[in-house]
Parts: structure tokens; C-alpha cells; sequence
């Protein structure tokens, strides 16, 4: 079956791109008036100094604002609190520079050696965790960031068609979605850009139905990842509890690799190595295991 697949583009405050000075992004971004920008070139030339310190120095940037132009100048964007619908848990989007984020961009590199640079045909990973509170939506939508700003062509999946949730960590609304496109009600496979991020996208779950695991075992699923693996170099997929629901073995049979994720203090290591046999017995690669201590 061939997919009809649509991508929003709604992305009007990403990368500004090609070679700007940081004046201008920041002049762009109403961060700085035109009598200030004077003021600090006359500074910048009189003193030596580069156009950064002479702003700071006269008081009328902080280096927030630097780091901030520097990002957008080096094709390296991110959000800024409270000018998004992102949700501030989202860490990777608003902190980029955070030892938080400097972890995820840290596992971002393992993964990049142990599964999506080993093989072409390594597009697709599940994300699964044993029990619920464990942090496994938090890290993919995080992940998901960090991969964006690598510069590769992401897609987050959500997968989780029991208790979704990154729709609303994405703030987009959860209409269509995957289970629209498993119930072959026919019509778009409606994807939908990031705003303000490099090159984000998110099929969200879509409508809660009655049967998740049905629809999940359907070779429509498969159809649907291969021919997203097309147009995607990263796709991460979220999923439901490993314990609970046998979802996340489905999801990460058709993906072929799983990271687990656990949250430390609260994970039990009895269900977490269930949870990786079970894996291995689905036919998926494990990756690797994740604590979360966040």
C-alpha cells in the first residue's frame, strides 16, 4: 500500500540561514534598535572590540542574547521561553548549552555509532521502558531535539496509543495522527513541522482506539515505517509501558532496535531485563539501556 504523506509546513521561526552578522539576527529579532546597534559599532571600532563584548560592555545585551545570534548564525537554533508552544520540558529546545542537554547530545553520539550510522537500513528505533513515570517520552522528545540539531532529517513517531504525550509536549493538536493512518480511513498521513527547530517533525498518536495492539500488528505498520524511512534519516518512535501493554515489543519488532529506558531510584532491574529478553525474543535488536535521572 502507498502512503499519501503530508508534512505541514508550519515552521515559521527556524534557522535564519546563510552569513549574517549577529547584529542583524538580533536587530531581526527585536532584541536590539537600530540607535543601539550604532551605539555599539561606534564602541566596537573606537575600542577593538568584537561586536558581542562592546554590546555587553555598554549594558544593552547579556550574553544570553550572544549565545542566542550565535546559534541562529551557525545554523544551530533554539527556542526561547514563553514564544513557543513547546512544552518547557523539552529541555533540549529551550537549554541547549545545559549539562542536561550536553548527556543527551552524549547518548545521541552512541546511538549514532551502535545503530543509525551502522547500517543504512538503520532508520527506525523504539524507545521502550518497563513501567509508566519513567521518563521514556521525556528522553524521546529530547532525543528527537538533539538529533535536529545534528542537522539529520528527524521524525518523532508516537507510537504510545495508550496515554499520549507528545502532542502535548510539542503543543499540537492530536487529530489524525497514527491511528488514522493504521484504521486506513484513508486521506494524508498528517506530519507536522516544529516550529522554531531546525528539522523537527512529529506524527502524533492520533485518536485513542479501542484496539492499539490490533493495529500495531498490522503489516499497514510496517508498510508505513518502511516508506517513512525514505524521507526520514532518524526516526525515534515513543511507545506505551513494556510491562503493562505488549505494544512496545510490536513496535520495536517492526523499528528493529529498542533503547530502554529506566528512571533511577523507581525502575526495578527484574522487569527491566524481562523487558530486554522480551525484546530480543520479538526479533529487535536492544540497543542499549538509558538511566534517567532527571
Amino acid at each position: 500500500m502507498a502512503f499519501e504523506i503530508a508534512i505541514q509546513q508550519t515552521d515559521q521561526g527556524g534557522a535564519i540561514r546563510g552569513e549574517r552578522s549577529i547584529g542583524a539576527i538580533l536587530l531581526d529579532s527585536g532584541r536590539l534598535s537600530v540607535d543601539d546597534a550604532e551605539r555599539i559599532l561606534r564602541l566596537q571600532r573606537d575600542q577593538h572590540l568584537r561586536f558581542g563584548d562592546a554590546a555587553i560592555k555598554l549594558g544593552l545585551l547579556t550574553e544570553a542574547d550572544i549565545q542566542f545570534a550565535l546559534s541562529r548564525q551557525f545554523d544551530y537554533p533554539y527556542l526561547l521561553r514563553g514564544s513557543s508552544n513547546v512544552s518547557e520540558h523539552v529541555v533540549a529546545a529551550y537549554e541547549p548549552f545545559s549539562a542536561q542537554v550536553e548527556a543527551l547530545r552524549s547518548l545521541r553520539s552512541q546511538l549514532m555509532l551502535r545503530w543509525f550510522g551502522s547500517s543504512e537500513d538503520r532508520k527506525a528505533l523504539a524507545i521502550v521502558s518497563p513501567a509508566h513515570k519513567e521518563g521514556r517520552s521525556f528522553v524521546t522528545a529530547n532525543l528527537a531535539v538533539v538529533f535536529s540539531q545534528l542537522g539529520e532529517h528527524t521524525l518523532l513517531l508516537d507510537a504510545d496509543m495508550r496515554q499520549p504525550q507528545q502532542h502535548v509536549l510539542f503543543g499540537f493538536e492530536n487529530r489524525g495522527g497514527l491511528s488514522a493512518a493504521l484504521s486506513d480511513r484513508g486521506g494524508p498521513v498528517e506530519i507536522q513541522r516544529v516550529p522554531g527547530l531546525r528539522d523537527l517533525s512529529v506524527l502524533t498518536a492520533g485518536a485513542i482506539p479501542p484496539n492499539p495492539i490490533e493495529l500495531l500488528a498490522r503489516p499497514l505498520f510496517k508498510e508505513l515505517l518502511d516508506e517513512l524511512c525514505k524521507r526520514f534519516d532518524v526516526i525515534l518512535i515513543d511507545s506505551p509501558p513494556a510491562i503493562q501493554y505488549a505494544d512496545a515489543q510490536a513496535i520495536a519488532a517492526r523499528a528493529g532496535g529498542a533503547l530502554i529506558v529506566t528512571r533511577k531510584d523507581a525502575s526495578r532491574l527484574s522487569q527491566t531485563r524481562a523487558i530486554s529478553e522480551s525484546l530480543a525474543q520479538s526479533g529487535a535488536s536492544v540497543v542499549g539501556a538509558v538511566l534517567n535521572a532527571f
